[in-house]
């Protein structure tokens, strides 16, 4: 039996629905694809080169310093109000880049986005303490989609709104306050979960505490509830440390963690300042076709992903083959987009670039995830995410050193572009070297082909938080 998730009157649907609605509106941001035109244009007047070194930064750094903090906090609150946060910073980004002006203003709606994002943890986790673990894949599938559904939906929104409609990029961020507003008023009807994933013995404690001595003060309670969180939270850090050196210790989960972690600071550093790229291609063109090339490609994107659930191949053989070659694909797209001045080529090299990269971190994450036991899948996640945070925030120190702007466009492209090379080629090298040794351990006995992947789910798949 799950005793972790809290029933619902409505079985796993009940919590399901109004996730889905909150993860939908609060993606469903029309405004998102035109932000850096809508920071320099009429209505916020600031420069490229305000909007690239002062603001776009911010989110980065806070992202690295909320990370874990926002982490170890979700799990403690039990996720709801941690989402309910996240749609208040949402609200409160986009209110002060419609009301506000100035760089100050700019920073601390990048101060609150890089809030919410660090918060979408609580999002993905959730829903897993909630439903029984049997439908973990089902409801899995359903909030991931109703995420790329909303961002593809308010990309090809604001598009039509903007190309079609001759809508102005102010009604675009009105429309947004709009639909994250609607969110997070969704996020209060979300059933909060009675127990935590992690300190689900400081809540059995509690409980024990609280009927064995009911005549204590409010007080007293309060210092014996610290007292014991306080004693979970430390033997959680020395069971998360222990987990971490038994998971990592596997080379087959390990380099499918550094292609999670190095691969998503590299999309996420090319998604935060393509858009500068194409100002700088096309000035003050209002009429870009910024929108539809984020639509198309996220639904293209998810169409990979759902493609790569069912195709059939020896992923522990050949998977890191595969992610080598395709991240040289990335990287070849990215070194296109630097040379180019022809801005139908540099959207069509993003196309490819996001498509790719959404298909290649979907084989990392179901190959890291069916080596570990459940409770190690956010430890693992988390952590592969703080590390690229870390790498992201030393890209961003990097690119902008640049003392002028029109440089700094053609230098940061390249950086990225020769990131992914790296990256391609450390999996290239790895990917022939696990291919031979399998073929080689099958050629002397049969029973040798399981690669270490399934080494590591024996690694992987021991202890469980307590």
């Amino acid at each position: 039996l799950d005793c972790h998730y809290m029933p619902c009157h409505a079985g796993w649907v009940g919590p399901t629905v109004p996730l889905c609605i909150y993860g939908f509106c609060s993606m469903m941001r029309p405004i998102e694809p035109f932000m850096t035109e809508f920071l320099t244009g009429t209505y916020k007047n600031l420069t490229t080169e305000q909007v690239t070194r002062q603001v776009y930064p911010v989110w980065t750094y806070s992202s690295l310093i909320l990370l874990v903090p926002v982490l170890l906090v979700t799990d403690f609150l039990r996720y709801k109000p941690v989402i309910i946060l996240q749609g208040l910073c949402y609200v409160t980004a986009f209110l002060l880049v419609l009301v506000g002006s100035g760089v100050h203003s700019a920073q601390w709606a990048f101060f609150s986005y890089s809030i919410a994002t660090a918060a979408d943890v609580a999002y993905f986790s959730y829903i897993y303490s909630v439903v029984q673990t049997s439908y973990y894949q089902k409801v899995t599938s359903y909030v991931k989609g109703a995420i790329l559904l909303g961002y593809a939906v308010g990309a090809l929104l604001g598009q039509l709104l903007v190309s079609v409609g001759g809508v102005s990029l102010f009604c675009l961020a009105f429309i947004t306050l709009i639909s994250v507003s609607v969110a997070l008023m969704t996020s209060f009807f979300l059933p909060r979960p009675q127990t935590s994933l992690f300190l689900r013995g400081t809540d059995s404690v509690q409980q024990r505490s609280s009927g064995e001595d009911s005549q204590d003060s409010e007080s007293q309670y309060f210092f014996m509830w610290v007292k014991t969180a306080a004693k979970h939270v430390g033997r959680m850090f020395r069971r998360l440390a222990l987990d971490c050196k038994e998971c990592y210790s596997s080379v087959a989960v390990l380099f499918f963690c550094i292609w999670s972690a190095t691969g998503t600071c590299g999309f996420y550093q090319v998604t935060e300042y393509v858009q500068l790229l194409w100002i700088y291609m096309q000035p003050h063109n209002f009429t870009a076709y910024n929108g539809g090339v984020d639509s198309i490609s996220t639904l293209s994107g998810a169409a990979a992903t759902v493609a790569v659930g069912h195709m059939s191949l020896e992923w522990a053989v050949w998977g890191e083959l595969v992610l080598g070659s395709f991240t040289f694909l990335i990287a070849g797209a990215l070194f296109l987009m630097d040379l180019t001045d022809n801005i139908w080529i540099s959207y069509t090299c993003f196309f490819i670039f996001k498509t790719v990269f959404m298909q290649l971190s979907t084989i990392c994450t179901f190959q890291i995830a069916k080596t570990l036991n459940r409770e190690r899948y956010a430890l693992v996640f988390g952590i592969n995410s703080f590390v690229g945070t870390v790498l992201q925030s030393v890209l961003t120190a990097i690119v902008i050193s640049t003392k002028s702007l029109n440089p700094l466009m053609s230098f940061q492209f390249l950086i990225y572009a020769s990131f992914f090379v790296a990256i391609s080629l450390l999996f290239t090298v790895r990917g022939v070297y696990t291919v031979l040794h399998m073929k080689h351990s099958a050629g002397g006995n049969q029973a040798e082909r399981a690669s270490n992947l399934p080494e590591a789910s024996h690694v992987c798949g021991g202890n469980s938080y307590t």
